[in-house]
């Protein structure tokens, strides 16, 4: 087992906690991030990312992780890949289980990230970034007066469908059932698809998204049993979220009703020397620049923690 006493663990490699790790870095607090899949989270996987301040063109996602992670990396920060599947609180001691061993550490940062929900048709994985997206406020500008699908009835589909309508000349909303947002999206909804800007199709689970040359151009359905195909030049996907906590089964880390880690304003859970920050945390924003802003404030709450438990360490 390894002994020593680590000043932070950050679980995930995404934005946030690389944001964090320059952060703790700076200010000499040991840092080791442990990441079981790719450096840089979501934003590795996203084609283009056009709403990062700082660059007038865009950044492609895997640039801007790649960054973030040797700006991190040169102030110190170790970044070791490996699957925590366990976190034990024992006071002024954190223990971490990565990959079967235990690690220990004064304090935490859970920034393990959310992944979206996949609908699982044929041409999903394939196109993600490249006319697949789950993510409106990202992507939605690429598709100025072009045509969309969104998939999904919840909420966040509604919602997200209605925010598209300000790029798309036409969206077709496909739902599996029935549509189960909320009165009030709902009523939101009822002007647009009287102009004709929305089209929605109940009792029409989507079952396929076909691409010719490597670009979307139509998706399949079914509408009441019958075939149905619409010409489209990208997909949007809202069916939920799920966040990366699974392994906090047992911590006594208090999540919400979605999984989500509640925090408090300084982004402590409800476990004193533990944080979370970025799109793990509940009342999170998915977006790179939040979950980044969230890493910085974390950091500094971590530091401020550190320095009044520094006697107990002594």
């Amino acid at each position: 087992m390894d002994t020593e006493i680590k000043d932070v663990i950050m679980v995930g490699a995404g934005p946030s906690s690389l944001a964090a790790a320059i952060y703790t870095t700076r200010e000499n607090i040991g840092t080791v991030l442990y990441e079981k899949g790719a450096v840089g989270g979501l934003a590795a996987i996203t084609d283009m990312v056009d709403n990062y301040p700082g660059f007038p063109d865009g950044v492609e996602g895997l640039t801007l992780a790649s960054q973030l992670e040797q700006q991190a990396k040169r102030f110190g920060a170790k970044i070791e890949f490996g699957d925590v599947s366990a976190i034990r609180d024992e006071g002024d001691v954190k223990v971490v289980t990565v990959d079967g061993s235990e690690v220990r550490a004064k304090t935490i940062l859970i920034a393990t990230g959310s992944d979206y929900n996949k609908v699982g048709v044929p041409g999903e994985a394939e196109y993600y970034g490249r006319g697949v997206h789950y993510c409106a406020t990202c992507d939605g500008a690429f598709y100025r007066d072009k045509r969309l699908v969104v998939v999904g009835g919840g909420n966040s589909a509604v919602q997200e469908a209605i925010f598209l309508t300000r790029f798309a000349s036409h969206i077709d909303l496909l739902v599996r059932s029935t549509i189960k947002a909320s009165e009030i999206l709902q009523h939101d909804l009822q002007p647009l698809v009287d102009a004709g800007k929305i089209t929605v199709h109940l009792n029409s689970p989507i079952t396929e998204i076909v691409a010719v040359e490597g670009k979307v151009t139509s998706v399949l359905a079914t509408k009441d049993g019958e075939p149905l195909t619409i010409e489209i030049d990208g997909v949007f996907i809202f069916v939920g979220l799920k966040p990366n906590t699974q392994f906090l089964a047992g911590s006594g880390i208090e999540l919400d009703e979605v999984g989500l880690v509640k925090t408090d304003h300084k982004l402590q859970t409800n476990i004193p020397g533990i944080f979370a920050s970025g799109d793990v945390r509940s009342g999170a924003t998915m977006q790179i620049a939040s979950a980044v802003g969230e890493g910085a404030s974390a950091a500094l709450s971590i530091r401020e923690y550190i320095d009044e438990h520094k006697h107990t360490h002594a």
